[in-house]
Formats: C-alpha cells, structure tokens, sequence
C-alpha cells in the first residue's frame, strides 16, 4: 500500500501544535483498553477458575442433598415414613393412592410457581439458556433452592423425571448467583453459571467430560479458554467430591461388550438415523402437549395437577414408570429387561413423561429419554439378532446407542451424548458406535427440525438461539487485506487550499476521512470531511489545528476484529493503518465499510457451495 498527498506542502516544522500524539502505538491501543496482542488468559481467569473449584465442590454437595430430599419425599409419599433411604415408588403397593399422590405433587408444585416463581417450571435447561442469552447470565436467587425443591416434590410424588435436569439448573443457579455477588463481568458470570451446571451433572452421573462438552454445547455457545477453563475445572472437583462420598463405579454399570463387526456398526448407524426421526417426533409431542395444555380452560396453576392424574393413571398400569427409574436404565442396557416388558415400559414411561412436562410441573428429561431411547435400542438389536444372526448386533449395545442418539437428536448436544454414554458405562466397545449412531440422529434431526427439545420453547419467546459455532470470520482476516491506500494531508497546509481541492478532485475527495501527516510523513491525527468543511473551521489556518484528538491507528498485521473493537472503543469510522516497524507512518486506511466489504469473500464461498450442491442435485429436488 502507498500514501497519495494530494497537496503539495511546505516544510513540515518540528512541532506537532500542541496536539499530544503517543509515541508509538502500543500507548495509543493501551490508551483505548484495546491490547495490540490480547492473551487467551489473565489474572480474572485465575479468579474465576478459583471461584469454580469452590462452586464444583458445593454443587457436588447440593447434588447429594437433592437425591436425599427426592428420597425422603418418596418414602413420604409412598411408603409414611420417615426415611433418606433410596426408594422407588414401584415398589409401594397403596392401591388406588397411586392416582392421587402424584396429583398432590403437581398441586404443590403448581402453587411454588405461583408464589414462588414461574421459572421452576419445565427441566430448567431452557430456562437457563435464556438467561445466558438475555439476561446476562443473572437468575434470580430464589430458584436456587425453588427449583431442587419443586423437582423433589414432582419426582418424589412419582412424576417420570430424573434428578439431573433440577440438578444441572440447580447448579447453574448457583453459580449465577455467586457471580451476582461478588464483582464479575456477564462474561464472567456465563462461565460461572456453566461451570456450575457441568458440576451439577458431573456430581450426579459422574461424567465430567460429557458435563464440560454439554456446558460448551447448549450453554457457553463458545469455546475458549477464559470459559472452558473454570467449567472443566468445576466439573473435576465436582466429581472428586462425588468420588468421595459414593465411590467412583459407573452409574449406569452393564456386563462387559464386545467389539462390534463391520456389518454390526452399518446397524447401529441406521438405528441412530431411524432414532433421528423419533427424536423429532418426540420433540413435537412435547410442545404439543404444552399447546394443549395452553388452551385448557383451567389456570396454569392447576396444570401440574392434571399433568399428575395422567402419571398417576400409567403409574397404575406400570409401576415402573414412577419416578426416576435409573434402575430401568441399568435393566435396559444388561439385558435384564426385554421383550412385551420392554416394549410397554418405553411406550407408557414416554406418554407419562411427556404429558408430565407439556403440564409445566418441574423434572428433568435425560432419565425419560434414556430409558425409552435405550428400550427402543435394545428392541431394535434383538430383533436385527434373530433376523440376521450373522450381523452380529448385540441388543445391549443397541441399547446403548438407542440410548444416547435419542438424546443426542433431540437436544443436538451431540458430543456430549457420546461421551456421556461412554462415561456412565465404561465400555470402550461402544464408543465407535455411539460416535456413528449419534452422528445419524444428529443429522436427521438437524435435517427435520429447526429447533430443539431444549430450544423450542425459548424460541417461541423470540430469543435467537447459536446454533453453529464457527470461529469469528473477522479474526481470520488481517486488516492489510481490507485496508484501502491512505489520501492523506500535509499537517501545514491551510485549510482553504484544502477546500479547493475537495471541490475540484471528484475522485480522492470521495473519501469521508483522512490521515494528517507532518512533514516527515508522520501521523498526526485523522480529519473528516465534517471537520474540513465545518463554517467554525477558519481557512487561514494550518490544518494540523483541526485536530482535536491523539491519533490512533491499527497494526497492518492485527485482525479485522481487533480493528473492528478498537473503532467501537474510540468511536470512530476510519483508523490509519501502521506497521510495527514504523508505527507512526500510515501505509493504509480502513473504513466500516471495509470491515463489512471483507465478509464479501466469506458471502462468495458459502454461495459457490451453495449453487455446486444445487447443480449435483437431481432435477426436482430440494436444496
């Protein structure tokens, strides 16, 4: 890039008219807070990954309390007595009582939302999302102990949930509030919230990876150090603690697998893809529950209620669609639940769950999704095993895979489904699987659906929800490919020859703004158009007394987002462009117009992709 006076001016004098300029540039971007070379991390960092080890260990606490309080209520409602022992209501005979106690439940909770806050409704990660999204990462303290406590009535009452949804939101509250307490950015605040969530689910299932991988995916919407950082280390205390107090064997413990054929792996691909349809159905169901329930004429308060006569109905039917049912899940993946048995169990823990949530009442959704994606799994395999013996499928590890790519499509944490699956089990033979299973649910439902289990709800509020995470285009770009050559003024020249020159040279007299150099071709300042042509502005005197400003200029080497934030940052339309060997000299201009300019590039590929897929497309087909 070359400068273009447009003046022929006197010798330049040794002064810069009282105008303070930096002496090199790294002072002038440390002036406006914008570091030249920012780092990945820094002392808030430190901070807040402190803050997150304390708050992975409590949450890990707060996990156990929970489970203990849904165990109480259990054994209250079910059993009268007054105990912290693990209980499931399938193992309570009272009859007839069983379509009254989750009814009870649902109005309990259903007056907590009223008094308490509407926010405990649903299984909380929406809820959650929202607030990252638009409501700086704040919630309000009250859920913090709300929402633990309206779950353990609605699955201690027998509702069809599991424990980590209010677990993970529990935990995210927590960390929210923590962030409210002490002095922390919304930034800071996102992390702390998420760290808070992984720690919830990491204490519960003990799976820190797939805790760190579903924070990244349906709550960080980034990946960077400044918050993946605090968030994996929440989740390591997290688990350590849990460690601790209940020992580290898999929640979900199965007999050991084998390794799966060629032809075996072709199946489980097809079961996630065929899953990827069921996810979408299931997603539907769920929101039309909800609508249903919309336009009852009966107050919301009253829903869970409803919602509780329908549990309590299939309860009847199947006892074991009460409450949380991790013990299905583990009868699923062993094998020691099949057939008739298996088949009732997913079709009416499903009609339960989902008529259970569309009401409002507060639960989580992994446990119901696991146990009726693991019972169409394991279906699925046996009966690939007596068709076709040869293919080598194992039910169990179908189960498996039904198990994860159901959620995986539902909610599109997809990575956090395989690893999740792998972390409760154990069993490296089905990681190839549940990588190719999931992948299928995963792209039919992003084929099929435009929103999610997790973000329909959210979406129909108007939030706009990430949904790919791709690095900022504008961080790829150097500033020296977007910047324009310089049409720059002589600091000592009078502001009337400039004039003219605006008025007879069409061609660089188009541009808005201009760098001011001194004599030696140094920067003094940047003018506008405004500035030259404004009545105040007397013709006799030198330009360089215009400025009003210390000039401020961006690296040639430094990325269009640098560039972009530091115009924010001085508010300003145009920087000079500088390189780090002379600082003070302009080589080129850039312009807003240059930074949206640059996006043409990124525009052009993606429609080159666009028409290449439409030309390789059968006639008729939808692109």
């Amino acid at each position: 890039m070359t400068d273009r006076n447009p003046l022929t001016s006197r010798a330049a004098p040794s002064t810069t008219g009282g105008v303070p300029i930096a002496p090199s540039l790294g002072a002038t971007l440390e002036n406006a807070n914008v570091r030249p070379s920012p780092r990945l991390a820094d002392r808030r960092v430190v901070f807040v990954s402190a803050l997150a080890v304390v708050l992975g260990v409590a949450a890990a606490f707060v996990a156990r309390a929970l489970v203990h309080v849904i165990a109480l209520v259990t054994n209250l409602a079910f059993y009268g007595r007054l105990s912290l022992e693990d209980a499931s209501p399938a193992n309570a005979h009272v009859g007839l009582l069983v379509l009254v106690i989750p009814a009870l439940g649902g109005v309990i909770v259903g007056v907590m939302a009223r008094f308490g806050s509407k926010a405990i409704r649903g299984h909380g990660i929406p809820e959650a999302m929202e607030r990252v999204l638009t409501g700086q990462s704040r919630i309000p303290a009250r859920l913090t102990f709300l929402k633990p406590l309206s779950a353990a009535v609605a699955i201690g009452t027998g509702g069809p949930f599991g424990a980590e949804g209010p677990i993970i939101a529990t935990g995210g509250a927590l960390g929210s509030l923590l962030g409210q307490l002490l002095e922390t950015t919304a930034q800071e605040r996102k992390a702390l919230l998420a760290a808070g969530s992984a720690a919830g689910m990491a204490a519960t299932f003990g799976t820190p990876v797939a805790a760190v991988l579903l924070a990244v995916e349906l709550l960080l919407f980034e990946l960077r150090p400044r918050s993946l950082i605090p968030v994996a280390l929440a989740a390591t205390a997290a688990t350590g603690t849990r460690y601790a107090l209940v020992g580290g064997e898999p929640v979900f413990a199965m007999p050991g697998l084998g390794w799966p054929s060629g032809g075996a792996l072709v199946a489980y691909v097809l079961l996630g893809l065929a899953l990827g349809v069921v996810a979408v159905g299931v997603t539907r169901a769920v929101y039309a529950v909800e609508d249903r329930f919309e336009k009852l004429p009966v107050d919301w308060m009253w829903w869970p209620a409803l919602g509780g006569l329908v549990v309590g109905a299939v309860g009847l039917v199947a006892p074991r669609t009460l409450g949380v049912g991790y013990d299905n899940i583990v009868g699923i993946l062993g094998g020691s639940l099949a057939g008739r048995t298996l088949a009732l169990l997913a079709a009416l823990k499903f009609v339960s769950w989902v008529v259970a949530l569309g009401s409002g009442t507060s639960g989580g959704t992994l446990a119901p999704i696991f146990t009726f994606g693991g019972g169409l799994g394991a279906l699925a395999g046996a009966g690939l095993a007596a068709l076709l013996p040869g293919l080598g499928v194992d039910p169990r590890l179908a189960a498996l895979v039904g198990m994860a790519a159901l959620f995986a499509g539902a909610s599109r944490a997809f990575l956090a489904s395989v690893v999740f699956a792998f972390e409760t089990t154990r069993q490296a033979p089905g990681l190839v699987p549940l990588l190719g299973g999931c992948a299928g649910a995963y792209l039919v439902s992003a084929l099929l659906m435009r929103h999610t289990i997790m973000t329909e709800k959210i979406a129909r509020r108007g939030v706009r929800i990430p949904e790919e995470y791709a690095a900022d285009f504008l961080a790829s770009v150097h500033v020296r490919e977007a910047a324009k050559p310089p049409v720059t003024l002589r600091a000592d020249d009078l502001v009337s020859a400039v004039r003219a020159w605006l008025a007879t040279n069409a061609r660089d007299a188009a541009h808005q703004g201009y760098p001011v150099v001194d004599g030696a071709g140094l920067l003094v300042g940047v003018l506008t158009r405004r500035d030259l042509l404004a009545p105040a502005a007397d013709p006799e005197a030198a330009v360089r007394s215009l400025v009003k400003r210390p000039p401020s200029a961006i690296f040639d080497d430094s990325s269009l987002r640098e560039a972009a934030d530091l115009m924010l940052d001085l508010d300003v339309g145009r920087l000079p462009v500088v390189t780090r060997a002379e600082p003070r000299r302009p080589v080129g201009i850039l312009t807003r117009s240059d930074l949206l300019g640059a996006h043409r590039r990124r525009l052009d590929e993606e429609r080159r992709a666009h028409r290449t897929l439409r030309v390789r497309l059968p006639t008729g087909s939808a692109d």
